[in-house]
């Protein structure tokens, strides 16, 4: 078999993450620990240069076959940590995932602990990029509560936009969907996403989020999932991914 040089491919923690074996801190790890070999001798560099096609890797003697892609949608509900593992203790999205059909898969972007709805997770790193990157600037539709009821002028003023900390925050599309006297419900778009980006620019008009709903990444909806429950993508959603992303996104 024809090996690779050194300078062919990509570092062997980040070829087990592209692989969909698991993340490149948790490759790292078994890196570290003598775990895993290369054309048959243990390989303790993270960052030896790896090409997934021609050289053989192996974990505890195994030899790495690159998983089936899975690619799953989640209703998340409030209060569970979007991480594999939490140092304060606190449930993680992962206690939803015992029986989901992969040893190993990744959250594609976030949601805070106190948000809710729709995540999607994958064990294609590829595919997830394609989200996740910001000149793909895939669509992300909320239903978030608030405290108050604001006018057309507000909603207007959401779709410029404020800067906060340097960063210019705003909202592509907003309506509202739903009022009663004193809390109203509106439906916020967003091509890009911010840490605590929707907190963040509601605040600055002085309205509290009560809660935040996401119900849409691009084409694929979050429907009638019921909370805490997971279900795989469809093909044509996957699909829809990457024809919405095409010639937006050049992979690594």
């Amino acid at each position: 078999m024809k090996r690779s040089s050194h300078g062919a491919g990509h570092g062997l923690a980040r070829t087990l993450s592209k692989l969909g074996i698991c993340s490149r801190t948790q490759a790292a790890e078994l890196i570290a620990a003598g775990r895993v070999a290369v054309n048959g001798k243990i390989e303790r560099n993270s960052e030896r240069r790896t090409n997934a096609h021609s050289d053989e890797i192996a974990i505890d003697g195994t030899r790495i076959v690159a998983p089936e892609h899975v690619y799953l949608a989640l209703n998340k509900p409030r209060g569970l940590i979007v991480t594999t593992a939490d140092e304060k203790g606190r449930e993680t999205i992962y206690s939803l995932l015992q029986e989901a059909p992969a040893a190993w898969l990744a959250p594609v972007g976030r949601l805070d602990k106190a948000s809710e709805g729709l995540l999607l997770l994958t064990n294609d790193p590829e595919w997830a990029a394609r989200i996740t990157e910001a000149q793909s600037a895939v669509e992300k539709t909320y239903h978030v509560q608030i405290s108050g009821v604001p006018d057309q002028n507000v909603l207007e003023q959401i779709k410029l936009g404020i800067f906060d900390d340097s960063e210019h925050l705003r909202a592509i599309d907003v309506r509202r969907v739903r009022e009663g006297g004193k809390n109203s419900w509106l439906e916020i778009t967003l091509d890009e996403g911010r840490n605590r980006h929707i907190r963040r620019l509601l605040s600055a008009f002085d309205y509290e989020v009560l809660r935040l709903v996401r119900i849409a990444i691009g084409p694929i909806g979050l429907g009638d999932l019921a909370k805490g429950k997971w279900r795989k993508l469809t093909d044509h959603e996957i699909a829809a991914v990457n024809k919405d992303t095409s010639g937006q996104h050049s992979s690594a």
